[in-house]
């Protein structure tokens, strides 16, 4: 929901666009006159610096620049998420919800006071260049990041096409600070991709939250379908490095698989802050099993969706732990053409678990691996490896081929998917499934 107040130009947003990810927002109120004497005090302490610093500092100073500094402060302080965004910032966050925006194709917050990576967006120049999601940033160029707020660092990483910015990490395993040089790109972001993992089995991933990632979805399913003689048998939602985005999308999203009940809530102050989401009859997919792969990227609207179909017992959630950003932030558009951004309230899963600073634990742990050919696999021989061995015949070795056949890697699978321990883990569960199924019908 992109909040309002009364009062002052402010334009009512839909509650649809309620935004969750790192690029959160902000609700306000107008308070009461008579809040308390101490209030006033602090107003009045802070006019009178102003007053000062107009009247004495060194060289002239713009009154707008000091409100807008003043105002950022006092917004950072209170968490990572909350912040002020000046009429340019603000033009261009709105634009990042609609999957296109100039820069690296980074996620960023601030843990523990350092600036870290959430994740690298995929086929962006932080992608390509091997940034990894909890990657710290200790510089921008020549610039150091300590006490930089997330809009400085972001306006820093942005800036035209074909110009180059330097970072210099820090991450567990390097023996020492890494420069990465990136050059910055348009940024076009494709929320949804899908493909057939083998017969009957889908493969959706779902980058980012945006807009148009319910349709998107939709649209995959129905040609995964179409592709699969009309139906699924299994589904992989593949939601890692997901840095979040629209919650009334993760809604919709979530709402594809639970056919009834609560999706999300969340708990604030405000009356405004304390909603359900909850599923809508119909509409809701067969139910295929679903295995939803997560990550240390997976934040916000993809967590969500994980604990969603997680606690309603859907889908098996495979991976490793999730970011952990359980807080929710509203955006509110200002008179000036200028925005804030405030942290109103945290969300719960269905069952009522909060994933702020926690994160959702998959229930198999399945860490991201390095896929080596079994014909490189050292210690292991075969029967067709030894000497003088001999060779099977008629039904028997057609029986054997057509075994190999089925084993091969899928056709249809590109060759990263293939190379994917995580995928090809979660493609090995649905087959089983279908497989024990098959069991039991016949005891």
């Amino acid at each position: 929901m992109f909040g309002t107040r009364k009062g002052k130009k402010i334009a009512l947003f839909a509650v649809a666009l309620f935004v969750v990810s790192a690029v959160g927002g902000l609700v306000v109120q107008k308070r009461c006159a008579a809040e308390g004497g101490n209030d006033y005090e602090s107003i009045e302490l802070f006019t009178d610096v102003l007053a000062i610093v107009k009247k004495s500092y060194v060289e002239e100073v713009d009154t707008k620049k000091l409100i807008y500094g003043a105002i950022n402060g006092m917004l950072s302080s209170l968490d990572p998420h909350s912040s002020f965004m000046p009429p340019d910032t603000y033009k261009e966050m709105k634009i990042d919800t609609k999957g296109s925006f100039g820069g690296l194709g980074i996620e960023i917050t601030i843990k523990d006071g350092i600036l870290t990576v959430i994740s690298p967006i995929e086929d962006t120049p932080a992608f390509r260049v091997g940034i990894k999601a909890g990657d710290q940033i200790l510089k921008i160029d020549d610039r150091f990041t300590k006490d930089m707020s997330i809009m400085d660092a972001v306006k820093r990483m942005r800036g035209p096409k074909g110009s180059k910015v330097t970072l210099t990490i820090v991450r567990e395993g390097f023996d020492k600070p890494k420069d990465f040089t990136l050059e910055r790109a348009i940024i076009q972001v494709k929320s949804v991709r899908s493909k057939t993992l083998d017969n009957g089995y889908g493969y959706v991933r779902i980058a980012q939250f945006q807009e148009k990632t319910d349709d998107d979805l939709v649209k995959a399913l129905k040609a995964l379908k179409e592709e699969n003689g009309g139906s699924l048998k299994g589904l992989v939602l593949d939601l890692r490095n997901d840095p979040g985005g629209l919650l009334d999308q993760a809604v919709k999203v979530a709402d594809h698989f639970v056919e009834e009940g609560l999706i999300v809530y969340t708990e604030g102050r405000e009356k405004d802050s304390r909603m359900q989401f909850s599923a809508r009859k119909g509409g809701t997919e067969p139910n295929y099993p679903v295995v939803v792969l997560i990550n240390g990227g997976s934040a916000s609207a993809s967590e969500i969706v994980a604990g969603a179909l997680q606690d309603h017992k859907r889908a098996v959630v495979m991976g490793t732990q999730s970011f952990g950003k359980g807080s929710v932030q509203t955006i509110i558009p200002l008179s000036d053409d200028s925005g804030l951004r405030l942290t109103t309230a945290r969300y719960y899963t269905p069952n009522g678990r909060s994933i702020q600073a926690k994160g959702i634990t998959p229930d198999i742990v399945v860490e991201r691996a390095e896929i080596q050919p079994t014909e490189k696999k050292e210690g292991h021989i075969r029967e067709k490896d030894l000497e003088n061995h001999f060779e099977t015949s008629g039904k028997v070795e057609e029986d054997d081929k057509k075994i190999e056949k089925e084993k091969a890697p899928p056709v249809k699978s590109d060759e990263q998917l293939k190379g994917d321990y995580q995928v090809l883990r979660a493609l090995d569960l649905l087959k089983g499934w279908e497989i024990l199924k098959t069991i039991n019908k016949t005891q």
